[in-house]
């Protein structure tokens, strides 16, 4: 019975996340009755200029937290293809490495550090210069990679910089009992 009652709130909460239009964006209650902003990660980017600097929440898995402070980790959506870096603030003191593959509703405000052309031409010359120092080619090869990707971004969004977007976490709750 209690499997039953489980799928049936799930099923009416997809039903309810899935019947927002556009951007399936949805109001919800989170951590005192706050009204904020719901929004699919694997979403999120598509609406992140919309969505800078505005309080969200985001439900993703923990993919990494960082092992020495605790102050910050990697949640991915469903998809397993967009991923965002979570700062520990607010409430957070800290993320546990025992978080790592659990499901969190993270509350945050979502925030972009913007990398200009000549950001990104120092990155490609410190990697060149890396590359002639001590000969590591392969990891050179997959940094290279990523400037191009970057310059490859800002070309197709007609962006005179290359934007990164994170989270300032403000709380999180953990939605899995793993």
């Amino acid at each position: 019975m209690l499997i039953f009652k489980k799928f049936v709130f799930f099923a009416c909460l997809s039903v309810a996340l899935f019947s927002c239009s556009g951007n399936r964006q949805q109001q919800a209650q989170v951590a005192e009755g706050e009204q904020v902003t719901v929004v699919e990660l694997d979403n999120l980017l598509a609406v992140a200029e919309q969505e800078t600097g505005n309080t969200v929440a985001v439900v993703g898995y923990v993919t990494h937290t960082c092992k020495h402070s605790g102050k910050r980790c990697f949640i991915v959506g469903e998809s397993r293809e967009a991923t965002i870096r979570v700062e520990a603030t607010g409430d957070i003191e800290s993320f546990s490495s025992d978080l790592e593959g659990s499901k969190l509703l993270i509350k945050g405000e979502f925030k972009e550090r913007r990398l200009t052309k000549e950001d990104i031409d120092k990155m490609e010359e410190d990697v060149n210069q890396k590359k002639e120092e001590d000969g590591s080619a392969e990891a050179c090869e997959a940094e290279i990679c990523n400037i191009n990707e970057m310059r490859q971004w800002m070309k197709e969004h007609d962006k005179e910089y290359y934007a990164i977007y994170y989270m300032d976490g403000i709380s999180f709750e953990k939605l899995d009992s793993e």
